[in-house]
């Protein structure tokens, strides 16, 4: 019988491109995810049965323990970029992580990959890095050879970053963003699922690794790419830290008063983050030290982001007819 990994939020962003690689790999893939009917579409990966969307709630042991039994690996993709309801950063980065690791060693799982983040450092001002630091810690305590990944910004065609800021760029002249100084390395999401297989497979040695694209850029920078991409001009408008901080602070206000009805475009903590630069360190190991060859942003963004432009799919055709104009 072929092997078997539980991939924990194996339909967000990341999992479900670790799913798809690891049904390619032969492995029987086990989804474990909050909604089940959200996660259907991740079945046709494979052949009939062999990846499976089934009901887990990383916040406790019977329910991670009930989809972990029977399994050679795990991989974790659970994280939240803001608190909702029970789903904190303490109860999902933290506990949730250590939660996993400690039920899978208990269980005699032989492999662990863990996807944290750039940035997760104990003394964060953040609480989001914080908690990334601390859900490193219980993964290592309990399981010491595991494969942490700590990727910069992803993207691809399900991101949050290029599609977010594409979508607000339709919507008047002018593109604010927090931190137009703030360095990135954008990191393919496929290739974030390579470094992971690798994990599972056991070709990658215990440890951390920091993922990074070919290239570093300032977050103006990242949004110029983007508009030349979308063929949109937009005077891009950096917000001051102060500034952001004071906005976030009504948000929150809002949101308490609404019973969060009412979220604002930035949280207080995400303005934290934002102020520190999210880019490989010089002596981290990366994607080159697992055999991977880092995908760049120009040949992927055009892909996913051509429907932002003004004429959409038909936007190269009128390029096209003035063209024979002329």
């Amino acid at each position: 019988m072929s092997q078997l990994v539980t991939i924990f939020g194996g339909s967000g962003f990341v999992g479900r491109y670790i799913a798809r690689r690891m049904a390619k790999e032969g492995w029987r893939v086990r989804v474990a995810v909050r909604n089940v009917n959200e996660a259907m579409f991740v079945r046709p990966y494979g052949v009939v049965g062999q990846v499976e969307p089934v009901f887990c709630n990383i916040r406790d042991d019977a329910s991670v323990a009930a989809v972990t039994d029977g399994s050679d690996a795990v991989v974790n993709c659970v994280g939240v970029l803001d608190e909702v309801g029970k789903n904190t950063f303490a109860a999902v980065q933290a506990e949730g992580a250590e939660r996993i690791a400690r039920v899978a060693a208990s269980l005699g799982v032989g492999r662990m990959v863990h996807v944290s983040a750039i940035g997760a450092d104990a003394q964060a001002a953040s609480q989001y890095s914080r908690t990334k630091a601390a859900g490193e810690a219980g993964v290592i305590q309990h399981m010491p050879g595991a494969v942490i990944l700590r990727p910069s910004i992803i993207f691809g065609p399900e991101d949050q970053f290029f599609n977010r800021f594409a979508a607000m760029s339709r919507l008047g002249p002018i593109l604010p963003v927090v931190g137009a100084n703030t360095r990135f390395q954008p990191v393919f999401v496929d290739d974030v699922a390579a470094a992971a297989v690798k994990g599972v497979l056991g070709e990658a040695e215990g440890g951390i690794y920091e993922l990074g694209g070919p290239d570093v850029n300032s977050f103006r920078e990242l949004m110029q790419q983007m508009l030349v991409i979308i063929r949109r001009r937009r005077l891009i408008m950096n917000i001051p830290f102060w500034a952001a901080r004071m906005m976030a602070a009504g948000f929150t206000l809002a949101r308490a008063l609404s019973l969060g009805l009412i979220r604002g475009p930035v949280t207080a903590d995400q303005v934290r983050n934002l102020a520190v630069d999210n880019v490989v360190s010089a002596e981290a190991k990366g994607l080159e030290d697992l055999g991977i060859r880092p995908t760049a942003m120009e040949a992927v963004l055009p892909d996913y982001l051509w429907r932002f432009r003004p004429s959409g799919q038909y936007d190269a055709i009128k390029e096209s007819a003035k063209n024979l104009k002329a």
